[in-house]
């Protein structure tokens, strides 16, 4: 993994995930992982990553902690706008705080362009009819 655990607990502000389990973290960890490679088009495994840019690094971690937040809210998970305990009662509107991070301004110059493709030499032969 480009990150551990240590890293994002250290990073975070947040009790929820500064307390999960370690194991859990590391799936909150591999699930930004994965969305990284998708929006880069590449993992950051080659020499010229090493060791990690920062910006690169942040959007890991900012992944990792939405990941570990929306992971350990069973609220969010179960999809529940509002729940009534008793005399208590709360509601989650649309519009949470809990949106996911946008990390494209940080991960835009590690973007992979694609190489266009060679047509090669191409001949054709024209008839008339």
């Amino acid at each position: 993994m480009l990150i551990d655990p240590t890293d994002l607990t250290s990073y975070t502000e947040f009790d929820v995930v500064k307390e999960r389990p370690t194991e859990l973290l590391d799936q909150d960890i591999l699930e930004a992982e994965t969305e990284v490679e998708q929006i880069v088009g590449h993992d950051f495994t080659g020499e010229e990553y090493v060791p990690l840019p920062p910006k690169a690094r942040l959007a890991l971690l900012k992944l990792a902690q939405y990941y570990a937040l929306t992971n350990s809210d069973e609220s969010l998970a179960k999809g529940i706008k509002s729940e009534k305990i008793g005399d208590y009662s709360y509601t989650v509107s649309e519009t949470s705080a809990n949106s996911k991070p946008d990390v494209s301004g940080l991960l835009k110059s590690f973007i992979k362009k694609e190489e266009p493709v060679d047509p090669g030499n191409v001949r054709l032969r024209i008839r008339a009819l």
